[in-house]
């Protein structure tokens, strides 16, 4: 297998687990991309929880357990491990302002990551494979490097692509791909040049969150 087709393959991976993901939650997080918006989507061929029939049984219904529900939702929809997700619940709580509504705080914390972002861009087709091009180096934030997936991006931030990294596979159909998803409006993309900029701050209306995320804090605040 030459280079380029390999690398192309280890962005484009998606591991089927993915899909029981989506089953079990009930709920579309697309995970894998375009193919999530498809015929081929793994809720519309199986559109129940994973596992024999026998074991398909509904979840008691508690307080808890759609407390665990929505917090694996979100957790999924952002591609986050657990402690990564509910370090940014903790610090939200921990602001304790009256003023500002925690859902909304905790939807800019997760969008303004940097593999948020060039998700919301139309760079990528998953927000794991946004991860895996910023931990490869190919992003650039106002002129310098960054591999941080994690990078909290600010108001006035300049997201370009590294001009050596043009030529690489993932970024073959990238003119289509960004036609396929709106921008949402806090972000400016100049489709040319391969670049945004941060113009405001992400707001949980434009998230399009699958999550009830009250029910989350009180998850966390147990």
């Amino acid at each position: 297998m030459v280079a380029g087709r390999r690398n192309q393959e280890e962005f484009n991976f998606m591991p089927k687990s993915k899909c029981k993901i989506c089953r079990r939650l009930n709920a579309k997080l697309f995970l894998k991309g375009d193919r999530c918006a498809s015929s081929k989507c793994a809720m519309i061929k199986k559109p129940f929880p994973p596992g024999q029939k026998k074991k398909r049984r509904p979840d008691p219904v508690s307080e808890y357990n759609r407390g665990l529900r929505e917090k694996q939702k979100l957790r999924n929809w952002y591609n986050l491990r657990e402690r990564q997700f509910s370090n940014y619940v903790k610090k939200v709580l921990a602001r304790k302002n009256a003023a500002e509504d925690p859902a909304d705080l905790l939807i800019r914390e997760l969008e303004s990551r940097l593999d948020s972002v060039i998700f919301r861009m139309g760079f990528s087709e998953s927000r794991i494979q946004a991860k895996k091009m910023v931990s490869h180096g190919y992003l650039l934030i106002n002129g310098k490097p960054v591999n941080i997936p994690s990078f909290q991006v600010s108001k006035g931030d300049v997201i370009s692509v590294k001009s050596q990294k043009l030529g690489k596979g993932v970024f073959k159909n990238i003119q289509l791909l960004m036609k396929k998803r709106p921008v949402p409006n806090w972000i400016e993309v100049d489709d040319k040049k391969l670049e945004a900029k941060i113009k405001g701050v992400p707001t949980l209306e434009e998230s399009a969150s699958p999550a009830d995320i009250s029910i989350i804090f009180g998850h966390y605040s147990r």
